[in-house]
């Protein structure tokens, strides 16, 4: 198995991560986050699915991930609507395993990204890299969120989220 063909099942396998758990809460505004990040799971199968068939691929700017944006939203329109901020047990768990995920792909792609001669191909693995540790990020500011739901709102800097 080659490295792209490694990255889409990773992508593939993430995105079934997302959509499962997205099925199953009752949260629509927890789902909402959960469904983009299957979506921009979607985007990097199909980007390591044309650089596997040696097809042009190219990271465009324009679709990279909104969803620090998004989930400020979510969290702000919580914090709106005055909803109440208690979750079932099992929440922080399916978080907690999707930050993980995600740490380990980030990793992984800067490893193969170094390993590659093709500049362009090193490019692209940097950048969707990069859109794996926002996607960090983000999970790791819902469980903070989480853990102090009252108290995070009204403390939140949003660390992390720019970098």
């Amino acid at each position: 198995m080659n490295v792209f063909e490694h990255a889409m099942k990773m992508e593939e396998d993430g995105r079934s991560f997302y959509l499962g758990h997205a099925e199953k809460t009752s949260n629509p505004l927890l789902k909402k986050i959960l469904l983009e990040l299957a979506d921009d799971e979607l985007k990097h199968y199909n980007l390591f699915k044309a650089m596997r068939d040696h097809q042009a691929a190219e990271y465009k700017e324009a679709e990279k991930t909104t969803i620090l944006d998004t989930v400020k939203n979510v969290f702000e329109t919580m914090k709106a609507e005055k909803q109440d901020f208690t979750f079932p047990d099992d929440v922080r768990n399916i978080w907690e395993t999707a930050r993980e995920i995600e740490r380990k792909t980030e990793a992984f792609y800067r490893d193969q990204a170094n390993q590659l001669d093709n500049d362009a191909q090193k490019l692209i693995l940097t950048r969707i890299a990069d859109e794996e540790h926002r996607h960090w990020v983000t999970i790791e500011n819902v469980i903070q969120f989480l853990d102090r739901p009252k108290q995070w709102l009204v403390d939140a800097e949003w660390p992390g989220l720019d970098d």
